[in-house]
C-alpha cells in the first residue's frame, strides 16, 4: 500500500489523481488540502476518509468541521495545516498541486521530513529552485514531475546519460490564441482565453496557456529541474499536443513522449514510477491523427515567452517578480478588471521596477512577491 497527501486535491490535478486512487486499490490517501472549496473536499473526505484535510480559509475550515463532524478526518487550516500534512508520518509521496507559492514551504517542509515529491506546482521551482533542488539532493528525495512536459522530458531521460543531453525541446501547443496577432489580443475575453483546443486545466493555467506565460514558467522549471542552461531549452509549437516534449543528445538523436493529452498518464507515472501501470483512456491513431506540424512561437505578440527568458537570465529574484506579477495580472484578468495584453503590460512594469537580489533566501522570495503585488495595486490606483 502506497500512501499519499494531496495539496491541491479539488483542483484539476487533484482531482484527476483522485480518479487514479479509485483505479489503483494499493494507493491510500492519507490527507488532503484545498483553498475554499467546502462542498467539494466533503465529498472527497466521505470518499476517501484520509486522516486529515487542510482548507486554507478560516471560514471553509469552520463550515468543513461542522459538515463532516461524524467523520473521524481531522480539519486543519492555513499555511500551518498544510506544513503539518507535509511531513504526516505514513506519507511516501506528497502531490503538490496548488496553484502559486503557497507550495514553497509545504515542499521544503516535505522534503526535509524525506517524502518523494509528485511536482505540479511550478512556481516552487521558479522561485525558489536554488533552494529546492539542493536540498532534494541532500536529503535524497526524488522530485518526480508531474506537468505533461516535464513528465516527457523526465521519461526521455529515463535510463539515459544526462551528460550527453544537448537540448531540451519543449512543447507548446499554442494555446487559444494561437495565431492572433498583438492587435488582436486586446478584443480577447476570459471567456475566449478559457477555451483551450486541447487541455483540460484550471483557470489560472488556461490563461497562462493563452499568454504563453506558463511556456515560460517551464521553461524556468526545467532548467532547475534537469540542470540546463536557459539557452539550451527550446520552445516548440506544436499545435497537436501528441508530442508532450523532447531531448535531444549529443550525437543528434532525440527522444520523445508521445501520448493524448490526459494529464492522468504523468500523474500516474510519478506515483508508480518507474513502473507504468495500465490506464484507461484514448490511444493515438496515428492513421486519424495524419500528421503532426511544428511552428516558432510567436514572441512578438505572446511576450510572455520572451520575458522568462529575460527573467531566467538575470537571475535572483527576477523570476519571482515575473511569477507574481503574473499572478496578480491573471487574476485581475479573470475578475475582467484590466484587457488580455494589460497582463504583459503589469509584468513588464514590475520586473523593470524591480531590484535583483541575487541570491534570495525564502524570506526575501517572499518579499519579492509582495513588491510585485504591491507594484500592480499601486499601479492601479
Amino acid at each position: 500500500m502506497k500512501k499519499i497527501g494531496i495539496l491541491g486535491s479539488t483542483g484539476s490535478i487533484g482531482t484527476q489523481t483522485l480518479e487514479i486512487v479509485r483505479q489503483n486499490r494499493d494507493l491510500k490517501v492519507l490527507a488532503l488540502a484545498a483553498g475554499s472549496n467546502v462542498r467539494k473536499m466533503e465529498e472527497q473526505i466521505r470518499e476517501f476518509a484520509p486522516e486529515a484535510a487542510v482548507m486554507w480559509e478560516e471560514a471553509s475550515a469552520r463550515e468543513l468541521r461542522i459538515r463532516t463532524a461524524d467523520t473521524n478526518t481531522r480539519i486543519l487550516c492555513g499555511m500551518e495545516g498544510l506544513l503539518e500534512i507535509a511531513v504526516m508520518e505514513g506519507i511516501e509521496i506528497l502531490v503538490t498541486a496548488v496553484v502559486g507559492m503557497i507550495g514553497i514551504r509545504p515542499t521544503i517542509a516535505a522534503i526535509e521530513a524525506g517524502k518523494t515529491i509528485a511536482l505540479a506546482n511550478k512556481e516552487t521551482l521558479v522561485t525558489a529552485g536554488h533552494l529546492i533542488m539542493p536540498l532534494a539532493a541532500e536529503k535524497g528525495v526524488s522530485i518526480l514531475p508531474v506537468d505533461s512536459e516535464h513528465s516527457a522530458i523526465f521519461q526521455s531521460m529515463h535510463g539515459e546519460n544526462r551528460q550527453r543531453v544537448s537540448k531540451i525541446l519543449l512543447t507548446a501547443s499554442g494555446g487559444p490564441f494561437r495565431g492572433k496577432k498583438k492587435e488582436e489580443l486586446s478584443d480577447m475575453t476570459v471567456e475566449d482565453a478559457l477555451n483551450h483546443p486541447n487541455w483540460s486545466m484550471g483557470k489560472k493555467v488556461t490563461v497562462d496557456s493563452a499568454s504563453l506565460v506558463n511556456k515560460g514558467l517551464e521553461v524556468i522549471e526545467a532548467r532547475w529541474l534537469f540542470d540546463m542552461e536557459p539557452e539550451n531549452i527550446q520552445v516548440v509549437v506544436h499545435p497537436q499536443s501528441i508530442i508532450h516534449s523532447m531531448v535531444e543528445y549529443a550525437d543528434g538523436g532525440i527522444m520523445a513522449q508521445l501520448g493524448s493529452p490526459d494529464m492522468k498518464l504523468p500523474i500516474q507515472y510519478a506515483l508508480f514510477y518507474p513502473d507504468r501501470r495500465p490506464l484507461e483512456g484514448k490511444r493515438v491513431d496515428f492513421f486519424e491523427l495524419a500528421r503532426l506540424t511544428f511552428e516558432k512561437p510567436d514572441t512578438d505578440t505572446f511576450q510572455g515567452l520572451s520575458m522568462a527568458y529575460e527573467a531566467i537570465g538575470k537571475g535572483g529574484s527576477m523570476p519571482t517578480v515575473y511569477n507574481a506579477a503574473n499572478e496578480k495580472a491573471v487574476a485581475l484578468f479573470l475578475e475582467k478588471k484590466i484587457r488580455f495584453p494589460e497582463i504583459y503590460e503589469l509584468i513588464r512594469g514590475a520586473m523593470e521596477h524591480h531590484k535583483i537580489v541575487p541570491s534570495p533566501s525564502l524570506s526575501e522570495i517572499l518579499e519579492a512577491e509582495r513588491f510585485a503585488h504591491e507594484y500592480i495595486d499601486a499601479r492601479r490606483r
